[in-house]
């Protein structure tokens, strides 16, 4: 095992030599690749409709309510397609410089983002992902190094002096398909958790908001795919209010008297302690810490930068300062039903309007919400509960196999774990 795998600062270029076999051939990292930038998109390319424009939120976040739009035709080098690479290579050190594979819609590809493109004749192109996922740190380091006003970035020529070593065909076969096979079974889980959720929310679409069952009993029905004793809950007719008729017996509320929108609180990315405890940002899971801020499960609201975006955590978790967490105020009320009516209000709309967008806490509390019968919320925990604890799973195992591939992930790149062929991985004869 071969060359100094420190990095190494001259008057104006970083070099990196990582330390990989010695008959992996040395070679250039930007060789391997080509290289192509985004376009400095600007407001008057966007459009209502049309292709998303990529940025480095949307690597991060995928496509939001907050994602710009532009239905002009742009030269096919700016055309982003599901399974691209693309790296960002500008802007905060620790959060902005990464490495991503797409998964979204075909899109066009914003400034500041290099679509990475393998040479084929040298480099599969699902080793070359795992490669530059390796490289991260080093790319932080190179901007880090260049870091003036909070920003950094890395250039095509630190690009031409890092210097890799480049296994055979064979060996990078068998590297990609070991952790492709972790990551697509991560991103099959993700899928199927669409799913379910889209089931959980067609549920709650028929009760609460179609009221399906209602409508049936009005009409001598029994309701499709519902057994009696649930049946039984719903009332069989209808109370007109100013807001349009609802289940009678049941009521509407401002939302400010249902719920608390608690703050979140300021934890930076190089703050966060290794643990099991999900952090939250305004889209999502944004990383993990050892402690947590709130109790599970919960829902958290995006406050700050993607306003008004509903998450659900089935464990303890903590909220950052971009975002709120939901905290029930009404005795019986049901948090996976708030969970589906919250996503079913038009929150980003209430979001203020100003460089980085945030959702209005007090407008958001004149919202109405509907409340059912406590009988009702039950059983609609209890019709959605197998559905939850399927994604429950599927996350868990999901994590597991993250920690795996991370895990396994340098040591095969750099050569410490070595990988013969991708047929010797699947039992199959080799070809000569």
């Amino acid at each position: 095992m071969g060359r100094d795998a420190s990095p190494v600062s001259t008057a104006d270029v970083w070099l990196y030599r990582p330390r990989f076999p010695e008959d992996w051939g040395p070679v250039a990292l930007y060789d391997l690749a080509s290289w192509a930038n985004g376009m400095a998109f600007r407001s008057i390319h966007f459009s209502p409709s049309g292709r998303p424009i990529i940025k480095i939120a949307e690597l991060k976040n995928g496509v939001t309510g907050q994602t710009a739009f532009s239905d002009a035709e742009y030269d096919d080098c700016y055309l982003v397609s599901p399974g691209d690479i693309l790296f960002s290579w500008s802007g905060q050190p620790e959060t902005s410089i990464d490495v991503f594979r797409w998964r979204g819609p075909e899109g066009w590809l914003n400034q500041h983002i290099f679509k990475v493109g393998a040479r084929e004749d040298l480099c599969e192109p699902g080793f070359l992902y795992y490669l530059l996922r390796y490289l991260r740190p080093n790319f932080v380091a190179i901007a880090r190094n260049k870091q003036t006003i909070g920003l950094g970035h890395v250039t095509v020529r630190d690009l031409q002096h890092m210097e890799i070593g480049l296994p055979f065909r064979d060996v990078q076969r068998g590297i990609a398909h070991i952790l492709g096979t972790l990551d697509d079974k991560i991103e099959l889980n993700r899928r199927m958790n669409e799913t379910l959720e889209q089931i959980a929310q067609a549920i709650f679409t028929s009760w609460f908001v179609d009221f399906d069952p209602v409508r049936a009993k009005a009409e001598s029905r029994q309701p499709v795919g519902m057994n009696a004793a649930t049946a039984a809950l719903f009332p069989d007719s209808f109370e007109d209010l100013p807001l349009g008729k609802i289940p009678r017996g049941w009521a509407r509320a401002r939302l400010g008297s249902v719920i608390e929108l608690a703050y979140g609180e300021g934890l930076r990315e190089q703050e966060r302690a290794a643990g099991n405890m999900p952090v939250f940002g305004s889209n999502g899971q944004v990383g993990w810490h050892d402690r947590a801020l709130a109790k599970g499960p919960g829902i958290i609201i995006g406050r700050k930068g993607n306003p008004g975006i509903v998450t659900w955590c089935s464990s303890d978790f903590f909220p950052i300062d971009t975002t709120f967490y939901v905290i029930p105020k009404a005795e019986g009320m049901s948090l996976r039903y708030l969970y589906h009516a919250l996503k079913q209000q038009d929150l980003p709309s209430l979001s203020a309007d100003s460089v980085v967008p945030g959702l209005n806490r007090n407008l958001a509390y004149m919202n109405d919400i509907l409340t059912p019968s406590p009988q009702v919320l039950r059983a609609f925990d209890n019709q959605v509960l197998p559905l939850v604890k399927r994604v429950d799973h599927n996350d868990e195992e999901s994590h597991t196999l993250a920690a795996i591939r991370d895990a396994l992930l340098p040591k095969l790149v750099s050569g410490e774990i070595r990988v013969h062929s991708t047929a010797a991985l699947q039992g199959e004869q080799r070809d000569e």
